[in-house]
């Protein structure tokens, strides 16, 4: 199609150019008024016929003997005057068709009489038959009367002379009215095809001024909306380049010291600390221009006391083929929201450390009430309730202090991970104060993992003691560990309430609680899965989760398979 779009416009310029240099106008013949397209049309017959009357004074001066054909020169002089002085435009479309039929009279009388003076004269029947079929107006009866006009021009002569009428004078010059006929057949469909072709452009030209206008339209509503959210904003293509960006991006450049066409690489973006400057390579719209998508991805923009917190996100931008063509990144303050954390952390942290003093002396006691000998049954029972409640007061406050401390601090070391593994499963089942739950240990032998094993085991603890409490109903809780593509894999299966869709998507969030654990009061803050992902995302591993509402769920987390000789690497590193 844009290949037919592209021939016809070519044809339709060409054409313009041409009737644009024959009228020594630059502007498009189809622009011009009726009366000036009529006075053009006529023209090129009236200058044959002044180049015919120039040629005749000079060399045929008997030429002007003739009646006939003074007449008919005088006739042309006429026409093209009516061409100039009708106001075609406020009369009826095709009325301007009278001029090239009445072409036809001065023509037969300037061949007649120019006789064998001159020769040829009866060819300027081409002109008039040229302007009918190119008019594209009532396209046979146009050609017909070209035919019987040409046909009048050759035997009207014949018979109004007072030469006999024979068969050969009729043939003489029969031929001219076929090739008028063949000409004007010719222009017809030439004059069809072209305006054909015209109405095709035409049409398409419409289409695309709609096309032009919506896409417009939706421009304008795009920099409406990009312009009205309050998040910064800025579109790039696939080299990096950018394409689009709203005000807000603007604002922020504005407090990172730079203008509105500053380079990201030129702005004061921050790490972390709020001083440490972010290299090139980290910002985001270089990341997006690498085709990376990230998501919350903080920067700390500008120089303090008025520096900001960023939060930044990149999503790709593909065609229809899925090919990247560029990337949107935007970029929210998070300022208030990062400074809440913070504060909270240390609220958490505060308050952790206060606890953990007293509660160690309270743990302490009781060890050495326990160990009393001679304890009365009811005192021996109470104190068993005490304890247990500290262990549960204990295992917050670790994970409180835990989350509180940000990303935990590992020291990876090849480890027995199957018997990690069957040593806190055994203590599990010795915790365990449901006697519906039971385990089974699938956990494979000779298992080595490069972990630091007492995180690791805070991990499984969390696992197992989830598994148990989410089961108040019983069941069976699974335990498999085996090498899996290179790696130590572990899950624990149980058989208790399982979790919805919806929960399944939140389940290692901070203080994340089912409506089931809620609904039962089942005991925890919602922190031990969060900790559990920190510790094996901190390995270098992975952790998720399946899970089916009434039917139970499964943890499973990979670790780094330890290999020969890092063992004694670690302990050269350490020497």
């Amino acid at each position: 199609m844009a290949e037919e779009l592209d021939d016809g416009q070519g044809d339709g310029r060409q054409m313009d150019k041409v009737l644009s240099y024959l009228t020594l106008n630059t502007r498009q013949f189809h622009e011009l008024t009726l009366r000036a397209r009529v006075v053009l049309s006529q023209l090129p017959l009236s200058l044959t016929v002044v180049l015919i009357v120039v040629g005749g004074f000079f060399f045929h001066r008997d030429l002007f003997s003739s009646q006939a054909f003074v007449v008919g020169t005088g006739l042309q002089a006429v026409l093209l005057a009516v061409c100039v002085l009708v106001p075609w435009d406020r009369l009826p479309h095709p009325s301007f068709l009278v001029i090239p039929l009445l072409d036809f009279v001065p023509i037969g009388l300037m061949r007649h009489g120019a006789g064998t003076v001159i020769t040829g004269v009866g060819l300027l029947t081409v002109f008039p038959i040229i302007w009918l079929a190119a008019s594209g107006l009532f396209p046979r009866a146009a050609l017909t009367a070209g035919f019987l006009a040409s046909l009048a021009i050759v035997w009207v002569p014949v018979f109004v002379t007072d030469v006999a009428v024979t068969s050969q004078s009729l043939t003489q010059s029969f031929l001219l009215p076929f090739i008028m006929l063949a000409i004007g057949v010719t222009i017809r469909v030439m004059t069809a095809s072209m305006m054909a072709q015209q109405a095709v452009v035409e049409e398409k030209d419409r289409a695309l001024q709609v096309l032009l206008e919506e896409s417009a339209r939706r421009e304008r509503l795009l920099g409406t909306v990009v312009n009205s959210v309050d998040i910064g904003l800025i579109a790039v293509d696939e080299a990096g380049r950018p394409v689009l960006a709203n005000r807000k991006l603007e604002q922020f450049k504005a407090l990172a010291g730079g203008g509105s066409d500053t380079a990201e690489a030129d702005l004061r973006i921050f790490q972390q600390d709020g001083e440490t400057v972010m290299p090139e390579a980290r910002r985001p719209t270089r990341r997006a221009a690498e085709g990376q998508v990230f998501s919350d991805y903080l920067l700390w923009w500008g120089e303090r006391p008025d520096q900001r917190v960023l939060s930044t996100s990149s999503r790709l931008m593909t065609d229809k083929s899925g090919h990247r063509e560029g990337s949107v990144v935007t970029y929210n303050d998070v300022t208030e929201l990062v400074r809440a954390l913070n504060a909270k952390d240390e609220f958490v942290a505060t308050v952790s450390h206060e606890l953990r003093t007293p509660l160690t002396a309270i743990r302490g006691y009781l060890e050495l009430l326990t160990g009393m000998p001679d304890l009365e049954p009811e005192v021996a029972s109470g104190l068993e309730v005490v304890s247990r409640n500290s262990e549960r007061l204990h295992k917050l406050v670790v994970d409180l202090l835990s989350t509180a401390e940000g990303s935990p601090e590992i020291a990876p070391r090849p480890t027995d991970f199957s018997g990690l593994v069957r040593q806190r499963v055994a203590t599990a089942e010795q915790r365990n104060a449901n006697p519906l739950v039971f385990f089974e240990d699938h956990t494979a032998p000779g298992l080595v993992a490069l972990c630091d094993a007492p995180r690791i085991s805070q991990v499984l603890d969390n696992l197992l003691s989830n598994a148990i409490k989410y089961s108040p109903g019983g069941g069976r809780v699974t335990v498999r560990a085996a090498e899996v593509d290179g790696a130590v894999e572990c899950s624990v299966a149980d058989q208790g309430s399982g979790m919805s869709p919806e929960e399944l998507k939140g389940v290692f969030s901070k203080f994340f609680r089912t409506s089931a654990a809620r609904n039962a009061a089942i005991p925890g803050v919602g922190l031990g899965l969060a900790i559990s992902k920190a510790i094996v995302e901190r390995h270098g591993g992975t952790i998720s989760c399946r899970s089916t509402e009434g039917e139970g769920s499964t943890f499973t987390f990979r670790l780094p398979l330890a290999h020969a000789g890092q063992d004694q690497q670690l302990q050269s590193q350490e020497l």
